[in-house]
């Protein structure tokens, strides 16, 4: 598959040769959802917590006899019947990752490459540099090659001054190829890959 090479002043720079296996694939919904909810499973704190009936300050005295009083049966005043009390099922600290095969996430990797360029969303640019660190000049030359809502993938060492003046664009992402995912691919609209990234991500998948 062949796809355009163009310059971040818009100039077109040649033609590339995709790989099939990579860019080719029939994308799979499911694969991608797995992946997608292993991400933010992964990412998740999971510091949330509260008292249960064991972690409250307060005495474990019976609180009143057992018999004769009319009253309910009760112990400790730790349940959580009681106001102060523990709380009963409640969230205790833990990590919500699941384990998601290696091959498996390798491909949907893949297939999220492949759902890009089947809605033509995929931008081959030249390289990703900058003279400067400016924001200004930089989202000037995005909106004259209509970069509004992009993941803009480089090699494995990003420009500084393109990092630099890009990270304060809203909704324009910088990541080195290494650092490429399934979930950043899906929320941005255009997909930009470097031909460094190109030529990185074919060598990764061979």
């Amino acid at each position: 598959m062949k796809i355009d090479i163009t310059t971040l002043e818009g100039a077109n720079s040649g033609a590339l040769d995709l790989d099939d296996a990579i860019f080719g694939l029939e994308p799979r919904e499911d694969l991608i959802a797995r992946m997608v909810r292993y991400q933010l499973a992964k990412r998740r704190a999971g510091t949330h917590a509260v008292k249960n009936r064991a972690d409250i300050a307060r005495t474990g005295k019976k609180m009143y006899k057992q018999k004769g009083t009319g009253s309910a049966r009760h112990g400790s005043a730790r349940v959580p019947q009681f106001r102060g009390g523990g709380r009963a099922f409640g969230p205790v600290v833990r990590s919500h990752a699941h384990d998601l095969p290696k091959k498996v996430r390798a491909l949907a990797l893949r297939h999220a490459l492949s759902a890009k360029f089947k809605d033509g969303a995929i931008v081959v640019l030249e390289a990703a540099n900058a003279d400067a660190p400016k924001t200004a000049a930089l989202k000037t030359t995005f909106a004259k090659i209509g970069l509004t809502n992009a993941l803009i993938i480089d090699g494995a060492e990003l420009n500084v001054n393109f990092a630099l003046a890009a990270r304060n664009i809203p909704q324009i992402d910088v990541l080195p190829v290494q650092g490429i995912n399934v979930y950043d691919i899906l929320r941005r609209e255009k997909l930009v890959l470097t031909k460094a990234a190109i030529d990185a991500l074919e060598a990764r998948f061979k």
